[in-house]
């Protein structure tokens, strides 16, 4: 046997724990259950790590069993444990595919986990504004950014657990709204909104002219209401260092 094919055999015994893998690395040991349980444990501990405040919402068996389960299925596939978490929204779907919280708020910490290690990016100094051609200017949004829709109560149920308070009952918004996740310097940032200023980030990420942003409330608002509404999102995007260039 080749280095090679003792390394593919090691590693489907890892994932698979199969007895054709384990005879093709000899007898069947002791030993190579040891490997295997660290194995599985660093990635159960690698899931932990990512949802902390998932595992507090569901509680430790059906996280642990929803951790099972993905590691069953979906093994590494990166260099690095830091990417082995995003594919666990998959399993939570299909696992609970009644529980729109549980979706939201694992989408909430991977996001926060991916914001946080995204390239840097400085907010656009506020000198800079007065020169710019509104008419034809692109906003360049940070790369840290993620939205998604938002039809729970999930962003209010992650800050009481992030504040160690006592969470609320889950239920759907009367209306949907969106999430969005960036970083700003060293923090990541969490923050609701509603449907509108969502549906204007992803047309703005879509599309980053402010004249296709202003044209876009127009037509939901009308001109002088939407109008006003691009300006107030302007100005908030760029305190909140959402917009970190014009071109």
């Amino acid at each position: 046997m080749t280095l090679s094919e003792y390394q593919q055999a090691f590693k489907t015994w890892l994932v698979s724990a199969s007895d054709d893998s384990a005879q093709a690395l000899g007898a069947r040991a002791a030993g190579l259950d040891v490997y295997q349980n660290n194995y599985r444990a660093q990635l159960v501990g690698c899931l932990e790590q990512a949802f902390p405040n998932l595992k507090l919402w569901i509680g430790d068996d059906a996280f642990l069993a929803a951790a099972v389960n993905h590691i069953d299925s979906f093994p590494p596939h990166a260099w690095t444990l830091d990417a082995y978490p995003g594919g666990f929204h998959k399993t939570l779907v299909t696992m609970f595919p009644h529980n729109p919280d549980v979706h939201e708020l694992a989408w909430i910490e991977l996001a926060l986990n991916q914001a946080f290690i995204a390239p840097d990016a400085a907010g656009v100094p506020m000198d800079q504004l007065a020169a710019v051609d509104w008419d034809h200017a692109r906003l360049v949004l940070t790369p840290s950014l993620h939205c998604r829709s938002l039809t729970t109560n999930a962003e209010t149920i992650w800050s009481a657990l992030w504040q160690q308070d006592r969470p609320p009952e889950a239920e759907m918004l009367p209306e949907p709204g969106g999430l969005i996740v960036w970083r700003r310097q060293f923090t990541s940032r969490l923050r609701e909104t509603d449907a509108l200023e969502y549906e204007a980030l992803l047309q703005l990420q879509s599309d980053s002219s402010f004249a296709g942003l202003c044209e876009f409330l127009v037509r939901r608002l009308g001109d002088e209401e939407g109008t006003a509404k691009a300006g107030g999102y302007l100005a908030n995007w760029l305190t909140s260092e959402l917009i970190v260039g014009i071109n």
